[in-house]
């Protein structure tokens, strides 16, 4: 059976990592990208297909031409605030787009996928950990999108035979730890690069939006897990469906949350520079804790969490930074 797998969006952050380790898998990695939000140096590991997910004959000629067996769709927009101001946006790519994608695989007679989706199909949990059956209820039109397409999957699974894997992500952070790919977003929304931007003296001091939360220490909590472990659940998911595995959706995530203010601290450890930071309101719609419980990866997939510590996350995503802005490594 064929090795390449089409990862759509694979020139963007998560999906160039994803390009990485499923070339160390042995996979061959073939990019489909508009490059709209990717970056085209990022496509280090295997070919890069220019295209939109939402034009299905090029979809289809990708999936064709390279003998394509399986496939990874991270190809969504992300950004919640843009999600509210112009959700037009996310339902013509993240939805639309998406649908062109799957009836180009039915096309192509491609039955697996690993499909990108996000502790945002939670929306604002009333119990933490949250299991993969805690109630979906996004609170914004990005998780509406995601939402939208797990609930596709599972209807083009009893009809059409597509099986797949739905991996809720919760907060990726870090970057690759041979500095060979990293986290290029613009404009960055990411906590942890904003924070180690602000101690750089690269961008403006960092907003704690609230801090009078429920919590330790007034901050809100999240659960942050590095992308190289994000990466590799991936390819576990891609190996169980190999095996005949049945359609699932697990949270990927450590299980154990980080502070806004415990962020701060241990880039200040890192960097060995304050911080320079200011109090703002709470943001709406920020709940003051995500947590997952991540023991169905663990027991389906057979994934665990190995390089997700907040110093191993926080290190990588420093000296990524001081490589963009060129500045001596500690």
């Amino acid at each position: 059976m064929s090795q390449s797998v089409l990862v759509t969006g694979g020139a963007g952050y998560i999906g160039s990592h994803a390009c990485k380790a499923l070339a160390q898998a042995g996979y061959i990695p073939v990019t489909y990208d508009n490059l709209s939000r990717g970056y085209r140096h990022a496509v280090r590991w295997g070919p890069l297909v220019e295209g939109d997910i939402g034009d299905r004959a090029a979809v289809l000629a990708a999936l064709e031409e390279h003998r394509v067996s399986s496939v990874m769709h991270f190809a969504a927009f992300a950004y919640v605030g843009e999600s509210g101001t112009n959700p037009a946006l996310y339902y013509s790519n993240n939805v639309v787009g998406t649908l062109a994608l799957l009836d180009a695989m039915r096309d192509a007679k491609v039955d697996r996928l690993v499909f990108s989706s996000s502790c945002a199909t939670y929306g604002e949990p009333e119990v933490v950990p949250m299991a993969e059956t805690t109630l979906q209820h996004p609170v914004n039109a990005y998780g509406e999108t995601k939402l939208a397409i797990e609930r596709a999957l599972y209807w083009y699974g009893q009809a059409y035979g597509l099986r797949s894997v739905a991996l809720r992500y919760f907060n990726a952070s870090g970057c690759d730890r041979d500095g060979e790919i990293g986290e290029e977003h613009d404009p960055e929304t990411h906590l942890i690069p904003l924070v180690l931007r602000a101690a750089l003296g690269s961008g403006p001091p960092i907003s704690i939006f609230g801090t009078d939360y429920a919590t330790p220490d007034g901050t809100a909590i999240r659960d942050y897990i590095h992308v190289e472990d994000l990466a590799n659940a991936h390819v576990r998911a891609l190996g169980y469906l190999a095996d005949g595995g049945a359609s699932t959706a697990v949270n990927v995530a450590t299980g154990q949350g980080h502070s806004v203010r415990e962020i701060i601290a241990a880039v200040a450890r890192a960097t060995g520079r304050d911080i320079p930071q200011r109090e703002a309101p709470r943001r709406p719609g920020d709940p003051p804790a995500l947590v997952a419980d991540p023991s169905l990866a663990r027991s389906v997939l057979g994934w665990q969490a190995e390089c997700s510590d907040l110093d191993t996350i926080i290190r990588t995503a420093l000296a990524w930074e001081m490589r963009r802005h060129n500045e001596p490594a500690r």
